[in-house]
């Protein structure tokens, strides 16, 4: 074993057992506190009766069921806003990126004001807008809206072949969608652009139409700068839903709101929170880093 590979390993096991110090401190203290108020900590309210009901739920729950069973609803509803609002973001976002390239002066500046327009004013004021000026604005669902027959748009929210999305979850999942779109947008310009000129040259020496020359040649080579802060965005997207409070919608961190206000385990909730946003970061981030090398060069 070489000296610098001692000392990295050395350093490495330092660091592990300051913030395992840290950790026992920290909860030391806290437990020192709790005693001195009389309180103990647990997380055996979870199954006590929630006693209050959730207004958008895709799984059976009524106010009789338990606190974890109205966590477990709150957690399936961002679920739901996280991977749809991935989806959609994603289209929008590679849309908006390589319009932004456009040699048609209009698209290319349609785009732009998109961009900048969304980029630079707050989510929580996008997701005010969306929900108090647009679809409170709606008529009510006997005068709803319709688009062809297939699409329906009034107070009640969204209907579509079908399905129904209330106005809370689909202000949410617009403000989202539009608002993270326009950061990816900028990603999937710059890594086309990060693509060398040589490469659409070659594409073009090959007969190959822009169109065609975008999807096989310079879009695959512009993924290894794309993923990486993609990657961020689509954390950055789980992680702002929880601002769906703001406009009634019952995500997790409503939800927990809602059971710490209710059971005063302000730690014990707050905990959990941590640990699922934690945990829904972190799974998106393994698929993510999973997806990105796959689009690596391997060096031989």
């Amino acid at each position: 074993m070489t000296k610098n590979h001692f000392w990295r390993i050395a350093g490495q096991l330092i660091a592990v057992f300051l913030a395992a110090v840290l950790v026992t401190i920290l909860w030391s203290n806290l437990n020192r506190n709790f005693q001195q108020l009389g309180i103990q900590f647990g997380f055996d309210f979870l199954g006590q009766q929630a006693s209050f009901d959730i207004g958008e739920k895709l799984i059976a729950y009524n106010p009789t069921d338990t606190y974890s069973r109205a966590l477990w609803v709150g957690l399936i509803n961002s679920l739901r806003v996280a991977i749809i609002g991935i989806i959609l973001t994603t289209i929008v976002g590679l849309t908006a990126g390589i319009a932004r390239l456009s040699d048609n002066w209009l698209v290319r500046n349609i785009t732009s004001v998109y961009v900048e327009f969304f980029r630079n004013t707050p989510l929580l004021l996008q997701l005010l807008f969306w929900y108090f000026a647009v679809f409170l604005a709606f008529p009510k669902v006997e005068n709803k809206i319709s688009l062809g027959g297939l699409v329906y748009f009034s107070q009640n929210g969204i209907e579509l072949l079908g399905m129904s999305f209330s106005p809370e979850f689909s202000a949410l999942l617009l403000g989202l969608t539009f608002y993270t779109g326009a950061f990816i947008a900028e990603i999937v310009r710059g890594g086309i652009q990060s693509v060398h000129k040589g490469q659409w040259e070659a594409a073009q020496s090959l007969g190959l139409k822009p169109g065609l020359a975008m999807r096989l040649v310079i879009f695959p080579q512009a993924l290894r700068v794309i993923i990486p802060p993609l990657t961020s965005q689509y954390l950055n997207l789980t992680k702002n839903s929880s601002l769906a409070i703001a406009i009634g919608y019952p995500d997790i961190y409503f939800v927990a709101s809602t059971t710490f206000n209710q059971t005063g385990r302000a730690v014990e909730v707050m905990l959990l929170i941590i640990l699922t946003y934690l945990t829904l970061s972190l799974s998106i981030s393994v698929i993510m880093n999973l997806f990105n090398r796959t689009v690596q060069i391997r060096e031989r």
